[in-house]
């Protein structure tokens, strides 16, 4: 069976007789998987697909091309790309391009809405239910709340549109808020596009509130994410801009930039920048005493800028001050911070294996295993992926094996 034979052996298993058929069944499933009605493939298209050069189509395309006949575009006489990896292969990916659609649609609803009275009450009701959502992320990992919090930003947004005066102001500050969660949780899910489209969408509510300090705790977002990907000269040049206007913030809006301009540092191996920032941080932490409702993990979290500081020294690769600092924090991390504690432990494990102690790394890295298969936190995945590298050297002694068995559940969960 030649190439373009298979798609149309598919194609008449699913009961498109006709080209023409295939087209129209294939833009109908399309527009109902994505949400997205302006998703179309042409008869045209289809007739080139089954042609001697089908080409490759966009993942988007791919992506429902599989979920309408059952297999892939390569399966099926496409041309597969150089580097072409399945969306469902995609390391830390959390959801298909369906539920990144359905949840960036929160912030992208077409307007105008029609007008309604807002009650300033509204705006301490949205407050009071933040903080509920930052303890339940504690307990549960991302995917359970994501849905939730991006519906609640959504319903804010539709008041935005009719308030007036300072409850409309009000309620940008709570959104720009919800909207710095969502795209925490897309990030700690693992799907850094979903999270780089929320912190732009943090961005532009922080701007619209004309709230320096809101306008700052944005940009340390944005920082994070560029963190996650590696890039320390981006995270140096987003703190430094907070930094640069930081008479005009609150101390917890520059202690953040402070220890977030930290993990810049250390992935561009500065090791004595990163001890510089974590001490002015340091000496700004009796300041904070603001009552604003986002950004107090410093507040809420114990040990907050030694776990900044033991997490720059693991990626500095300094196993031993990293896994002494880890030993101490874990000691004032209580259970009931299940997700941080997991990521934690994961973070010690990691340094007790650069440090020469893989018996160690393995005790230390049995809990967090647990946690992450319950959480299905990909930040928490990508941290035991990091230890799996330090291991590397015992592979194939038997606390090696113990380890990578262990890790296959995580996997397997994922």
């Amino acid at each position: 069976m030649s190439r373009n034979d298979a798609l149309r052996a598919a194609r008449l298993k699913a009961g498109w007789r006709t080209i023409e058929q295939a087209a129209t069944r294939l833009t109908e499933h399309g527009q109902r998987l994505l949400g997205d009605r302006h998703f179309t493939v042409s008869a045209r298209t289809w007739r080139r697909w089954e042609g001697g050069r089908p080409g490759w189509p966009p993942e988007e395309t791919a992506v429902v091309i599989h979920d309408a006949l059952g297999r892939w575009p390569e399966e099926l006489g496409f041309t597969t790309p150089p580097g072409w990896i399945r969306p469902e292969q995609h390391e830390g990916e959390q959801v298909k391009r369906r539920t990144f659609v359905s949840v960036t649609a929160a912030a992208l609803v077409p307007g105008p809405v029609a007008p309604q009275y807002v009650d300033p009450a509204l705006i301490d009701y949205f407050v009071q239910q933040l903080e509920g959502h930052y303890r339940a992320d504690m307990f549960l990992g991302p995917h359970d709340l994501i849905g939730t919090v991006s519906a609640q930003y959504q319903l804010i947004d539709k008041l935005i549109r009719s308030a007036e005066g300072e409850t409309r102001r009000g309620l940008l500050r709570a959104g720009a808020a919800y909207a710095a969660l969502v795209g925490w949780l897309y990030q700690d899910a693992g799907d850094l596009n979903g999270s780089a489209f929320w912190r732009g969408i943090t961005q532009e509510i922080a701007v619209r509130s004309r709230e320096p300090h809101l306008i700052g705790y944005a940009l340390v977002n944005q920082a994070q994410v560029r963190t996650d990907l590696g890039d320390g000269r981006a995270v140096v040049d987003l703190c430094e801009a907070v930094l640069e206007n930081s008479s005009r913030m609150v101390p917890k809006v520059r202690l953040m930039a402070l220890q977030q301009q930290a993990h810049g540092a250390s992935l561009t191996g500065d090791r004595a920048a990163v001890d510089q920032l974590i001490d002015q941080a340091d000496a700004l932490l009796p300041r904070v005493d603001d009552n604003l409702p986002w950004g107090n993990a410093c507040r809420r979290t114990p040990a907050y800028l030694e776990v900044q500081r033991a997490t720059c020294y693991g990626r500095l690769g300094l196993g031993h001050e990293a896994l002494s600092l880890w030993t101490q924090i874990l000691t004032s991390v209580p259970e009931t911070a299940r997700r941080d504690r997991g990521v934690y432990l994961a973070r010690h494990a990691t340094a007790a294996a650069n440090a020469g102690e893989p018996e160690q790394a393995w005790e230390i890295a049995r809990p967090a295993v647990d946690i992450a298969t319950e959480t299905r936190s990909a930040r928490m995945r990508r941290e035991l992926g990091s230890l799996q590298q330090a291991m590397r050297p015992w592979q194939d002694a038997p606390v090696g094996q113990d380890l990578w068995g262990a890790l296959a559940r995580v996997t397997e969960g994922s």
